[in-house]
């Protein structure tokens, strides 16, 4: 027996919304779980070094009020036969490499690295600026002694990462990195402003405190920045 009509109306527009809303859900569902995921990825690979970067960014900030006191070695050798012959032998003047000969000399004597350093040349002596994170270095060679005096200047550890944050002498590596370091913090922080849309409604403050966080740089730059 067919059952009783009961007056009520379900039109196609509520079909469809009843369809789409799981469907909907669904995918919000999952970009939720991408976007936490890539966000938590993001943010342990970038952890450690935006901690070392926030520490640093006080220590270069105050670097007046906590500069630490140089130490600085000095160390002379003299260099082997060959070594001076491969001296005598180089340009009068200018800049060159430093000869093959005259490096391994100095990487068994001082445990210095000069392979393929270039050097400036004069008639008297040969001498390498070796800059370095956190301090700095140098070796001048006489041409006709093979005399080599070495001084090496060690600023600490703060200036040592401080010089680290400002990416000064610290190579090719490192600078790869840092490219590396910034794509991932971009990778955290959009995936973070999008959990804060999806999560805004829920959470009244998100937008006031965002637009805070925009807007105070800025204030700060065009008012007390001059």
């Amino acid at each position: 027996m067919p059952g009783k009509y009961d007056g009520s109306f379900v039109s196609n527009r509520d079909r469809k919304s009843a369809v789409a809303s799981p469907v909907n859900a669904n995918r919000r569902a999952l970009w939720m779980r991408q976007l936490r995921t890539w966000h938590w990825i993001s943010g342990a690979i970038t952890l450690a070094t935006t901690l070392m970067f926030a520490i640093t960014g006080v220590t270069l900030n105050h670097s007046a009020q906590i500069e630490g006191k140089p130490s600085v070695r000095t160390e002379t050798v003299k260099l082997s036969v060959p070594a001076v012959a491969a001296l005598k032998a180089g340009p009068a003047k200018g800049l060159a490499p430093v000869p093959s000969e005259v490096a391994a000399n100095i990487s068994s004597e001082l445990r210095l690295d000069l392979r393929n350093k270039s050097a400036e040349w004069s008639p008297d002596e040969v001498y390498v600026s070796l800059p370095r994170p956190g301090g700095d270095a140098w070796i001048a060679i006489e041409r006709d002694t093979g005399e080599a005096r070495y001084e090496a200047t060690s600023r600490g550890w703060i200036a040592y990462l401080n010089d680290l944050h400002k990416g000064r002498h610290t190579g090719i590596a490192w600078s790869l990195f840092i490219d590396v370091f910034a794509a991932a913090c971009i990778v955290f922080c959009l995936t973070g402003l999008l959990l804060l849309q999806m999560y805004s409604a829920g959470r009244s403050l998100t937008w006031p405190l965002v637009g805070f966080g925009i807007a105070l740089p800025i204030v700060l730059a065009i008012l007390f920045i001059h």
